[in-house]
């Protein structure tokens, strides 16, 4: 129940929907339950010998409307006839009969806007977490869990809350409304005929025991369906070219299969909880009608013939409420196992977060420093001891051979993740007592893997400037030497990209990516082998849009060509988590060392 609670709280302001709910549910209640209580007085009319009955609800108390109702047709029937008298009943019905209605639409409107405001929330809580997370989160974790539990689990959990609250409330009430119209008629037969509902109650609660059990079983199979659909999709290509699809195929329909198996199982489980439940409720309605019958046929003043009839029609509709219960109680199981995962997610804490009375850096106009800096994921160390000084204004590249923690140092400068041990400064002041915001506001990145969101040319580009002017995108774009071949594109800077920028060649995509950190103007500018993967023509203009981008900004560059690294002011060469060589292009070459044998081995390579 904790779990249920919880979940719940994100209906706050809840009594905004609830208090209108519950008054329009008690009413439509009231209506619904006064329809069927109509019954005896409308028979009454329908049969009536023109003679008062002798029923126990003849006797009207102050607070008994239906006895003082029937009492009122009785003598309508003696003073203006049965046909008067039945316009009066049927008038009273339709009356009846439409304010329930009315009041059950109501009720059902003010869950609506409950539901819809829950899952606004509960969605948002969660999307606003998982973007608050750090980089290391997503690189132990499957994409396409949290999708599952950003948008199946979500969905599973909003829907169950809602629906058990409107059945907590609702159904217990109405039983209740029924429960004191069946004593008003019959308090023996009452008694007996309810004792269904515990014995109901206690089957289905049998029935339904594995379930929260299969439940979550079913939304970790859907979360893996989805992951494999994700990676199926982004390696549609690698797929294809090595004959795969049969393969991948038997993948998916293998936890497809499984999935389904589980769903199946759920499924009969709780649909048998509705039939017992029934079976139950008929059987009771027999006894009840042999019994009550025979009261009737010996002529017995338990109750009048229409007053039987009427209970009966209510004892009908006990069992409404009770399945009603039952089957929020089979529901209930697969909502607390989706809301478990997902406030799993809303629980996991950021890693980065601004220590309190942090400060903003507004410029940077001195250095970066890196004093021993040491860091590993879980057991396995990446960098040992890092110490380095970047001066303003200077480009910094990074080489040495793969593995050797050039990435993750870049990583760090970011604060995308925080060293182990040791120290980063920038302007003097650690990035501990810096707002992550303001450190990230001073640096832009272009990256090896040129990502572009599915968006027009034009919002790409002023991504990182939400309100740049055309004239400052189109100026961005000629730094980047891209506005040459945007200007040629069908529809100029407001063509789409497609999906990850699918519609255009790397050559175009990288050089927006640079066009994009152009328009940012950072101080610092970071590089993560930004031309490795293109052919030499794109290399070249992408080169050339770089060496726009570095100029009068600090520059960290991670490279492998000599083109790139060779005019750097300062080349740190990184072996296994350590610098192991500093210095200009020409001083490294003098030392004959690892920095050297990469120079002429590529040299020997080209």
């Amino acid at each position: 129940m904790k779990t249920y609670f919880r979940l719940l709280s994100f209906a706050k302001p809840i009594e905004k929907f609830a208090i209108p709910y519950l008054i329009a549910t008690l009413l439509a209640i009231f209506f619904n339950t006064f329809n069927f209580t109509l019954l005896s007085p409308l028979l009454d009319t329908l049969f009536s010998t023109g003679k008062p009955s002798t029923g126990v609800m003849q006797v009207a108390g102050k607070l008994d409307f239906l006895a003082q109702f029937k009492n009122y047709i009785n003598h309508t029937i003696a003073t203006v006839g049965k046909e008067g008298a039945l316009k009066i009943v049927c008038s009273v019905i339709l009356i009846s009969v439409l304010l329930s209605n009315f009041f059950r639409y109501l009720s059902q409107r003010f869950m609506e806007d409950l539901r819809v405001h829950t899952l606004l929330n509960l969605r948002k809580t969660v999307f606003s977490n998982v973007m608050d997370l750090h980089l290391g989160f997503f690189n132990n974790e499957r994409k396409g869990d949290i999708i599952s539990k950003v948008s199946s689990d979500v969905q599973v959990v909003q829907f169950t809350v809602t629906n058990t609250l409107q059945v907590v409330f609702k159904e217990p009430v109405q039983l209740i409304f029924y429960i004191v119209v069946l004593f008003s008629i019959s308090v023996k037969l009452t008694l007996f005929s309810l004792l269904v509902i515990p014995v109901s109650g206690f089957i289905i609660s049998k029935i339904v025991k594995r379930l929260k059990q299969q439940a979550t079983a079913a939304h970790e199979s859907f979360a893996k369906m989805i992951g494999f659909l994700d990676e199926a999709l982004s390696g549609i290509k690698i797929i294809k070219a090595f004959n795969a699809t049969p393969r991948i195929k038997a993948k998916f329909d293998a936890e497809n299969y499984y999935y389904s198996n589980l769903n199946r199982k759920m499924a009969r489980r709780q649909q048998l909880a509705s039939p017992v439940s029934q079976a139950l409720g008929i059987l009771v309605v027999v006894i009840i009608v042999l019994y009550g019958g025979s009261l009737v046929i010996s002529g017995s003043k338990e109750f009048t013939a229409s007053d039987f009839i009427m209970y009966i029609a209510v004892f009908s509709q006990v069992m409404q409420p009770v399945k009603a219960i039952s089957d929020s109680f089979t529901g209930i199981h697969s909502g607390i196992a989706a809301g478990e995962r997902v406030l799993a997610l809303i629980d996991t804490k950021p890693e980065m977060v601004n220590k309190e009375g942090a400060t903003e850096l507004k410029t940077f106009s001195e250095s970066l420093i890196l004093e021993n800096v040491s860091f590993s994921y879980a057991d396995k160390d990446v960098l040992n001891g890092i110490n380095l000084t970047i001066p303003k204004g200077k480009t910094v590249a990074m080489v040495g051979p793969s593995g050797g923690g050039k990435s993750t140092l870049m990583d760090l400068i970011p604060r995308f993740h925080d060293p182990k041990s040791g120290r980063i400064k920038i302007d003097n002041i650690d990035y501990k007592d810096l707002t992550v915001e303001s450190i990230r506001n001073n640096m832009g990145t272009v990256n090896q893997e040129s990502f572009l969101f599915n968006d027009t040319i034009f919002n790409n580009i002023a991504f990182t400037k939400p309100d740049a002017t055309e004239e400052e995108v189109m100026a961005a774009a000629k730094i980047a030497n891209a506005h040459e071949f945007i200007t040629q594109a069908d529809n100029g800077y407001q063509t789409f990209v497609g999906d990850r920028g699918n519609r255009l060649s790397g050559g175009q995509r990288q050089r927006i990516c640079i066009a994009r950190a152009v328009l940012a103007n950072p101080p610092i500018m970071l590089l993560d082998e930004a031309t490795s993967a293109l052919d030499t023509e794109s290399e070249k203009l992408v080169q050339d849009a770089l060496n726009n981008l570095m100029k009068n900004r600090t520059s960290i560059v991670i490279a492998h060509r000599l083109s790139t690294i060779q005019h750097a002011d300062i080349i740190v060469v990184i072996e296994k988590g350590m610098i192991v060589e500093q210095g200009s292009h020409l001083e490294l070459l003098t030392h004959n060392g690892l920095y050297k044998r990469l120079i002429d081995m590529q040299t020997f390579a080209e």
